[in-house]
């Protein structure tokens, strides 16, 4: 495969860098940014997987850490909801001036708390076109869904029932083209063989259906 870009980068977030790996396929029309949940970071193996999966299909992908490696040691700011999406706002401001992204849509893929962040994130940013959410935490940006034009996919896990009642209810409160996919014999996590394989084709359809290049 060809590459615009394929490298990691240090993303400009206000005033914090943080580590992060850009890679843009050459003929890519869009770029997906990451958004991990808490404990997590940007080499988590199941984004990665996903982000693995997105290149093959012509996407663009941005894994970045959402927090300093000091800021990781402290509990409390895993679960930041509000630094998290400020953090994602910003990174979403830097990608958007990168050489390589010119002219690409730009969509989002949130797991867990981080799904929260993207949907906080997408409520501030129009240009955001569509949301994937695996066994994310939706309701921690309820005060937001009305507000997402984005066209949102919510993953949840068919053994994750608790997950699942809060993404049902997260769902009614989004106006924009939304869908909730429950994933057959997936748990939170969905350690279970090929439950995120199906996470990787259901992320890769919608954003096939809802990205498209930025014409000028």
């Amino acid at each position: 495969m060809e590459f615009r870009f394929n490298d990691e980068v240090t993303v400009q977030a206000k005033d914090v860098l943080l580590q992060g790996e850009l890679i843009v396929p050459l003929h890519a029309n869009a770029v997906i940014i990451f958004s991990h949940g808490s404990g997590s970071s940007r080499l988590s193996s199941r984004n990665k997987m996903v982000a693995r999966y997105l290149n093959e299909k012509k996407f663009g992908t941005l894994l970045f850490d959402l927090l300093t490696p000091a800021e990781e040691k402290i509990y409390d700011k895993r679960f930041d909801i509000a630094l998290l999406t400020e953090r994602l706002i910003n990174a979403t401001k830097w990608i958007e001036k990168h050489p390589a992204v010119k002219q690409c849509s730009l969509g989002y893929f949130g797991a867990s708390t981080g799904a929260a962040a993207t949907l906080n994130a997408a409520a501030a940013l129009p240009q955001i076109a569509a949301v994937v959410s695996r066994g994310g935490r939706p309701d921690l940006a309820m005060e937001q869904l009305s507000k997402v034009e984005a066209a949102v996919l919510l993953i949840v896990g068919s053994y994750d029932f608790e997950v699942i009642k809060l993404n049902h209810t997260a769902f009614k409160q989004l106006h924009c083209e939304r869908e909730l996919e429950i994933v057959h014999g997936a748990s939170h996590l969905f350690e279970e063989a090929g439950t995120m394989e199906k996470v990787c084709e259901l992320a890769a359809g919608w954003f096939e259906k809802h990205l498209q290049p930025i014409t000028v």
